[in-house]
């Protein structure tokens, strides 16, 4: 994903997209939902959505503000010349400048600045930098989209002091299972997830008060707000990989009014979703999977339902066949009973063949 100094930035509108041809070569290159702003302005929105650029010299420093983010703060994380340095707070409020110092002799650096946070969390602005700014290249790649919720999202990932701070305080979308896979085979992503959403109801609503993904998926920031941009479906993946049924069968709080799961609206919501991703990507291969999470009964149901979205798409001969995957159940390790950060290395581990797999394939 890239941005050109040039006038053919105006087909690209508001969100990044991966390069179509071999080595471009541009100043910022951008991945994930992304909003384009003028002056090389960017707002990082998806999870693990990121901007990253090539400087000279042994230091820079960088310019982010927490936006649209309810009054609370927001992370980012910084690779520098492949170096995972860790997570770094933006509080609420104005711009803030982060100094960045090298540690390499390397004559050109490379800074990667990865939204922590999911889009439910707010947004982050990249506002600039001081940086010497050199060409950065990118290749075309295979592309992997990894739609889904919390888990997909990696909240709660981060569990040391679980029972400290807020709930975006333990976000940690950098080592999610979707970006450490695609990290891992070589691939370019996009995050698209929602904590606590699910396919007819999230984790603890009746679809009566809140959005479901059907409802948000098409608009850029994944919300029902028509004042943003709408999604443009440029990024166009080899791979849609969706990971939604965890909310739809939690049984919620336990105080909220909470109905037995209802396998017939699950499943015409799926097959709905699905048909409404292949009008826009008539060429993707789609994975569906189960959850880790779901246990017991609620795994059976789960599995046959899975069962009967991919058997309504049995007769299309237009598109792939659809093809489901199996997470073993795990125990998850992180904070309110998610996987964390190992977890998400275990299920990056299981989901990686079988991804690979299917690109060496095409």
């Amino acid at each position: 994903m890239f941005l050109k100094k040039i006038p053919l930035l105006i087909l690209f509108l508001m969100v990044s997209v991966v390069s179509q041809s071999q080595n471009k070569t541009n100043t910022f290159l951008y991945h994930g939902r992304v909003d384009k702003l003028e002056n090389n302005k960017v707002i990082l929105i998806g999870t693990a959505s990121s901007v990253s650029f090539n400087f000279t010299g042994t230091e820079c420093s960088v310019s982010l503000q927490s936006v649209d983010s309810y009054e609370h703060h927001n992370y980012v994380s910084l690779v520098l010349d492949g170096k995972y340095l860790g997570k770094i707070r933006i509080e609420k409020g104005a711009v803030q400048s982060f100094p960045i110092k090298t540690t390499t002799n390397k004559k050109v650096h490379r800074l990667e600045i990865y939204k922590n946070t999911e889009a439910q969390s707010g947004n982050i602005l990249f506002a600039g930098t001081t940086a010497k700014l050199s060409s950065i290249s990118t290749k075309k790649k295979k592309k992997i989209e990894f739609i889904g919720d919390s888990i997909t999202c990696a909240a709660a990932s981060d569990s040391v002091d679980c029972d400290k701070g807020e709930y975006m305080d333990h976000h940690n979308g950098y080592f999610a299972y979707g970006p450490r896979i695609s990290r891992k085979i070589d691939v370019d992503y996009l995050v698209s997830s929602v904590s606590g959403i699910g396919m007819y109801r999230n984790w603890n609503d009746e679809n009566k008060d809140e959005a479901i993904m059907p409802d948000v998926y098409q608009n850029l920031y994944l919300t029902k707000d028509n004042s943003k941009p709408k999604y443009d479906f440029a990024f166009q993946p080899d791979i849609i990989s969706i990971a939604l049924g965890t909310n739809d069968f939690s049984g919620g709080d336990g105080k909220k009014e909470r109905l037995p799961f209802n396998a017939e609206k699950y499943v015409s919501n799926y097959i709905n979703f699905i048909k409404m991703l292949y009008k826009h990507n008539p060429k993707a291969q789609i994975v569906i999977t189960n959850s880790p999470m779901v246990g017991g009964e609620r795994a059976l149901v789960f599995e046959d339902c899975l069962k009967k979205v991919k058997n309504a798409f049995a007769e299309d001969k237009t598109h792939k066949p659809i093809l489901i995957f199996k997470f073993k159940p795990m125990t998850p390790k992180g904070c309110l009973g998610h996987p964390d950060v190992n977890d998400h290395k275990v299920l990056a581990a299981e989901y990686a063949p079988f991804l690979k797999k299917l690109l060496n394939e095409k």
